[in-house]
Order: C-alpha cells, then sequence, then structure tokens
C-alpha cells in the first residue's frame, strides 16, 4: 500500500483484528500551510460521537465538512452547545493569544489528537506557554492567530471563519507559528 498511499491509517480492533487504508496527502497541502484555509462554524447538533473515543465513526466530521464546503471554507469548525469550539472536523484547535499556546481540553468532548499531545509535551518541554482551556467566545476574540493540527497536514494556520453573524479573521502569517513548526521539523 506505501506504493500508492503515502499516508496509512491502520485500526486495530479489540478482537486484535487489524485494519489498514490509505489516505492522499491533500494536492494543496504546502498552499494550506502558508496561507492558512477558511473555516466555518457547525451548528452544535453536528458534533463528535464519542469523542473519548476514536471509533471509526467519522459521519459527523463529513458533514460539517461538507457544510463547509458549501460555503466555500475548507474546513469545519465544530462547537458545543454554548458555542464554544472544540475542533475541527479533522484535526484539533490551536490559538496565538497573550504570549501563549491554548487549546480546548479533552474534557470538553474532543478527540485527544496524538499530535496535540505531543505538541503539548513538546512545547512545555520548550518552556514555551501552552493552556487547555475552553475555547469561549470571549477568549476566540482575543486570538492573533489560530490554526488546526493533524498527524497528516501537521499544522494549517486558519485565516477566516465564517460565522452565523459575520467573520473572523486571523493573521496565517503569525511569527508564532514558527514555533510550532519546530516542533514538526524535529522528525
Amino acid at each position: 500500500m506505501m506504493a500508492h498511499y503515502p499516508v496509512l491509517r491502520i485500526t486495530i480492533f479489540p478482537d486484535g483484528r487489524e485494519w489498514i487504508t490509505g489516505r492522499s496527502v491533500p494536492q494543496d497541502l504546502t498552499q494550506r500551510q502558508n496561507n492558512g484555509v477558511c473555516c466555518s462554524l457547525t451548528t452544535p447538533e453536528i458534533s463528535r460521537c464519542l469523542a473519548i473515543h476514536k471509533t471509526g465513526n467519522y459521519l459527523s466530521a463529513w458533514l460539517a465538512k461538507a457544510n463547509a464546503h458549501n460555503l466555500g471554507a475548507e474546513e469545519a469548525i465544530l462547537v458545543d452547545a454554548a458555542g464554544n469550539w472544540l475542533e475541527t472536523s479533522t484535526g484539533n484547535l490551536w490559538g496565538w493569544h497573550d504570549g501563549s499556546w491554548w487549546t480546548p481540553p479533552t474534557s470538553v468532548g474532543i478527540l485527544p489528537g496524538v499530535v496535540r499531545s505531543q505538541l503539548i509535551r513538546w512545547l512545555q518541554g520548550e518552556n514555551l506557554s501552552c493552556r487547555e482551556e475552553p475555547w469561549t467566545v470571549k477568549l476566540i476574540e482575543g486570538f492573533e492567530a489560530i490554526a488546526y493540527s493533524n498527524s497528516v497536514v501537521e499544522i494549517v494556520p486558519i485565516h477566516t471563519v465564517i460565522l452565523p453573524t459575520g467573520q473572523l479573521e486571523y493573521d496565517p502569517n503569525h511569527w508564532c507559528f514558527q514555533q510550532l513548526r519546530r516542533f514538526f521539523l524535529a522528525f
């Protein structure tokens, strides 16, 4: 499979069976990493089922991303009933504010993310501030820059978020992203 797909997803079931699937890297990944993407907010009804378990049920994430594409966005941001931002349809959220990185805590119902946990540990090891806090409207409005991460795309800045009432804009070229990119250069 490696000859045809640069990314392999390996699922191991409780009974010991394995399922290996191949995935392609987005063709415009470098452009997304350099210029950022547009996201749209979902409605609270579209949330990840059993987020503490990586079940393989990606229906809600798929629906969220399909809705985002209908609005002209590349990615969707999942929200809870209070309007707090949780994660994107394909990754974990990162925000830069007040000299610190912020990411929602797993306790709010997000997938823990392999890269997310490694990045938190790396930031702490580099003596860089990283806070796990719910992404309330007040916190979101204070961010200078935001991005999402996963093991395939690494870190992708978000330049615009489409809201039901307008949009928020962030700096996809903010200097803070160089900190996170250093983590990925180590591999």
